[in-house]
């Protein structure tokens, strides 16, 4: 079932997200050669501690960190351990979710290190998609909506949307209804409709290869199968009387 918020708790939200929106670009910049996924996940506690908040993702079955950091061909799920170390050409993802006063947010973000003019151009896009897909949040449009226009920008470009996995309803769950496709599944009329008072975690996830994924032998990380990068956007919006509201930038 969807969910619908209340005014105010789509303010708690609101606030929760403008923690996170702090915290992700902190963590964003932190971003650099000789720097380890571990010292993002320290990072982000320290963070999470001084907002304030709680972390969401550890609230998760046998998950245990406050952040997931996948580089390169690693797309989402990935564990922040010490031996995961950044360097020049890579590319990093960070995703970020907290908890506050009964509420989750969650955002997401790729980034390069001294990227390479093409790597440039294949974050570029995910940003534009996202970009895309947050102007289709609004009352009386569909989920469709959303999905399609994430699928023709990374498609557009000549990249490949993630079938497998969505992006999500978000509340007092972190993983609420109605799912969001990054590709169009189908019909618009068999979409859920956009309604005043859902807030949704609107993740666009994509490839520069192959869509096929794998999950690796830590049982949480999931890559790209031919080993190619992937990219993941994501932020938190609601649907309120005003129209959307991005509530982690």
């Amino acid at each position: 079932m969807i969910k619908i918020k209340s005014p105010g708790e789509i303010q708690i939200m609101s606030e929760g997200g403008i923690r996170l929106g702090r915290i992700k670009k902190t963590l964003a910049a932190a971003v650099k050669p000789g720097v380890t996924a571990l010292d993002i996940e320290n990072l982000a506690m320290k963070l999470i501690k001084e907002e304030g908040v709680e972390p969401s993702f550890d609230k998760e079955p046998n998950y245990y960190w406050a952040t997931c950091i996948n580089i390169n061909e690693g797309l989402v799920h990935g564990i922040p351990t010490s031996d995961v170390i950044f360097k020049n050409g890579d590319i990093v993802s960070i995703d970020v979710g907290i908890y506050y006063k009964g509420f989750h947010t969650d955002t997401s973000i790729t980034v390069g290190v001294s990227p390479a003019p093409e790597v440039k151009k294949f974050l570029g896009t995910g940003e534009l998609a996202l970009q895309k897909a947050l102007k289709e949040v609004k009352e009386g449009n569909y989920i469709y909506d959303i999905s399609n226009a994430i699928q023709q920008v990374v498609e557009g470009a000549g990249y490949s949307t993630i079938k497998a996995l969505v992006g999500h309803g978000v509340g007092r769950k972190l993983h609420e209804d109605p799912q969001i496709p990054c590709f169009v599944p189908g019909r618009v009329e068999d979409s859920p409709v956009i309604k005043k008072g859902m807030v949704l975690a609107v993740e666009v996830m994509y490839a520069a290869g192959s869509d096929k994924v794998e999950i690796l032998e830590d049982g949480w990380t999931i890559a790209m199968r031919d080993g190619k990068i992937s990219g993941l956007f994501e932020d938190t919006v609601a649907v309120t009387e005003k129209g959307a509201q991005v509530l982690t930038r």
